[in-house]
């Protein structure tokens, strides 16, 4: 796939599709401290790459996290959220083993819904901006 000012193309197509998403962890509980989210953040670029698609901007705080992903339009969006919130719960609870009395009884780190909005109607720049402000445990300022 080719990038050209937004414009990706596929195969067949041509699009700029973007989610904005929010994933929030079982029960609202604050798990999340920076070193967690630094991770979360590169295991799912990870993962985004696997469905061809790009985490462009990436922030959290202690108990949910913020993505904007560019997605081809054969992924389905139930299909990425489900394996960005499996294989980082997997991956979290294998490198981060303080983290684990936050999984419960059912071993899940993430709630089973989550927030998808699409913002090609809002200008990409303020879904950056209002994810900037995002209060991200272990820093000053928030930073993308």
């Amino acid at each position: 796939m080719a990038e050209a000012s937004g414009i990706r193309t596929g195969r067949h197509c041509v699009f700029a599709m973007h989610v904005y998403l929010v994933l929030v962890t079982k029960f609202r509980h604050k798990v999340f401290a920076g070193r967690h989210l630094t991770r979360i953040e590169a295991i799912m670029r990870y993962v985004c790459a696997d469905f061809e698609a790009e985490l462009v901007q990436f922030n959290g705080e202690n108990n949910h996290v913020h993505l904007l992903v560019n997605f081809p339009p054969k992924v389905a969006v139930t299909r990425l959220v489900n394996s960005l919130k499996g294989v980082s719960s997997r991956r979290l609870r294998q490198e981060f083993p303080d983290l684990v009395h936050h999984y419960y009884r059912a071993n899940k780190l993430w709630s089973g819904s989550y927030f998808a909005s699409s913002v090609a109607g809002a200008p990409l720049s303020l879904v950056k901006q209002y994810m900037d402000q995002q209060n991200r445990p272990g820093q000053g300022t928030a930073q993308a």
